[in-house]
């Protein structure tokens, strides 16, 4: 699991937010904090692995949490959520090295992409070491320019698309949706939307294993031509 602190200072607002987390599978909100230094002692104390950071904070800017949590040696990562959209604001937060800024208002499909794609990053550092450029630059949140740039449905990212061909590659035979789902370190229902869009563009075969009752599980291979 990975655990998630909300700092929101408006807690109607943080209640959502935690909904809207805890909804993710893989993720659970440990805590929240409604200002700077109640963040601080929340991150001392609950050790989080995720920080989801407002920036209007009432007695200090949000990115100004950052340096002291590194300071404290407190390691977690921080992903600004925050209606600020001051040019300065979005420099400052890169400069910080936050994961992810998501502007405010968002919707939860908004915020489960964001989780998602920072848990595929997180599976692909999961390694002692990494196995070359490619690893590193979907690490970092970026993606190399192909020859031709693959092209994935609206709401999918491409960087968890190569890891779930990666994992349906070196399965050595088929996954379901729920196994593909715990090797990357996302949901299993966005596993499948991965799996299927394999399947559409011929990239993997799906089969169906009928069991003695209820629906056949669906399961799929890398397509080797």
């Amino acid at each position: 699991m990975i655990d998630v602190l909300v700092v929101e200072d408006d807690f109607m607002v943080a209640r959502i937010h935690r909904g809207f987390v805890d909804s993710v599978e893989g993720f659970r909100v440990v805590g929240t904090a409604n200002c700077g230094e109640q963040a601080l002692t929340a991150a001392a104390e609950l050790q989080p692995d995720l920080m989801l950071l407002d920036l209007y904070l009432p007695d200090m800017f949000g990115l100004d949490v950052v340096p002291r949590l590194r300071s404290a040696g407190h390691d977690c990562d921080v992903m600004v959520i925050s209606a600020a959209r001051e040019a300065e604001a979005v420099r400052g937060a890169v400069r910080q090295g936050v994961v992810d800024y998501l502007l405010k208002p968002f919707d939860a499909g908004d915020l489960r992409d964001r989780l998602e794609r920072y848990s595929a990053r997180r599976t692909n550092l999961s390694a002692a070491t990494v196995s070359g450029q490619a690893d590193v630059d979907r690490a970092l949140g970026r993606v190399a320019a192909p020859a031709v740039a693959p092209a994935v449905p609206k709401g999918m990212s491409v960087e968890t698309s190569e890891l779930v061909e990666r994992a349906l590659r070196e399965a050595g035979g088929t996954l379901s949706a729920a196994e593909c789902a715990t090797e990357v370190g996302i949901s299993r229902v966005s596993a499948r939307r991965y799996l299927e869009h394999l399947t559409l563009t011929g990239k993997a075969v799906v089969s169906l294993r009928y069991g003695q009752a209820g629906r056949p599980e669906r399961r799929y291979h890398w397509h080797t031509r």
